[in-house]
């Protein structure tokens, strides 16, 4: 084939390419769901503490889901989504069907996934030619809580709001092992941090604890997680909440029910423990039964609940 030929080949496909994502674009807003690129600068809201090279390696393509620079220009398939992308597009495909070599892409990796530093078009031209692999030239951030391929920017900023709080906690080292503790919306980790502080300020304060020193921040975290969040969780689970709150988590359950086990104390004028006011919520606060079903339905359709839930 000649050098013509070929780069004619490869105007071809990369009209179809734009085609494509035309199409996918298309599909995005009938699904609601996005279609692009996540920006690297997003990344920082993982709170990431340092990187290193972990020099050339081979990758996986389709865990390629962002760029530096060039996420406006190819959409989450990393199709073209510009026509003066084309020329750029057409001399790496036409250098790939000359059979010449190509210098590896330069990549932040971040978690298990990997964001383009240089070389987005040759992306964009293997994973259209259904290539698995890409050699690059890899830096590795490194993330206490990693990224997923469908994050949105409030997913990033609610991680790394995780992040800063197992660093402040050192929860990891303090309870091995832990369920992971997520919320739905962004600023509520400040709060668990205000319950540990109070749970600090209590324990010191009890009579067995008369001439020791005072409870460290370790302990508190450690009581806290133990004789608090666990013992809620435990609740959730003996009670069936989780399904009468559907895309809500764990974390989000236990800041309400916290919440109303105080309102219910100060109704009653003692405290009614949380099972009962994990119960009392759960009969009290459930969304009614169409807006449960019409949650479940949106997101099954996005693919985030399993159908058997």
């Amino acid at each position: 084939m000649s050098e013509l030929n070929k780069r004619t080949q490869a105007r071809h496909e990369v009209e179809r390419a734009r085609f494509l994502g035309d199409v996918y674009d298309l599909l995005a807003i009938l699904r609601r769901e996005p279609n692009e690129l996540l920006p690297f600068d997003w990344v920082r809201h993982l709170a990431p503490e340092g990187e290193h090279s972990l020099g050339v390696q081979s990758i996986p393509v389709d865990q390629i889901i962002g760029s530096v620079d060039r996420y406006r220009e190819f959409d989450r398939h990393y199709l073209p989504k510009e026509p003066h992308l084309d020329e750029r597009w057409i001399g790496v495909r036409a250098a790939q069907l000359e059979g010449k070599e190509l210098p590896p892409i330069q990549v932040y990796k971040v978690g298990d996934l990997y964001f383009v530093k240089d070389g987005n078009h040759r992306v964009s031209v293997a994973r259209r030619q259904g290539q698995h692999y890409i050699d690059a030239n890899v830096i590795e951030l490194n993330v206490a809580v990693p990224p997923e391929e469908h994050d949105t920017l409030r997913d990033l900023i609610i991680k790394g709001e995780y992040a800063r709080f197992l660093k402040e906690t050192n929860l990891d080292r303090v309870v091995p092992g832990h369920r992971e503790i997520r919320f739905t919306t962004p600023g509520r980790y400040d709060r668990l941090l205000e319950h540990i502080r109070t749970r600090q300020y209590f324990l010191d304060r009890k009579p067995e604890r008369a001439g020791l020193p005072p409870v460290t921040w370790e302990e508190a975290v450690e009581s806290w997680y133990r004789r608090l969040y666990s013992r809620v969780v435990e609740n959730i689970e003996k009670h069936d909440v989780m399904s009468r709150f559907p895309g809500r988590t764990e974390a989000d359950l236990y800041l309400w029910i916290m919440d109303h086990r105080y309102f219910l104390t100060q109704k009653y004028g003692h405290d009614v423990g949380s099972e009962e006011a994990t119960r009392d919520f759960r009969a009290h606060h459930a969304p009614p039964l169409y807006k449960r079903l019409g949650q479940r339905m949106r997101l099954l359709l996005k693919g985030q609940l399993e159908p058997a839930m």
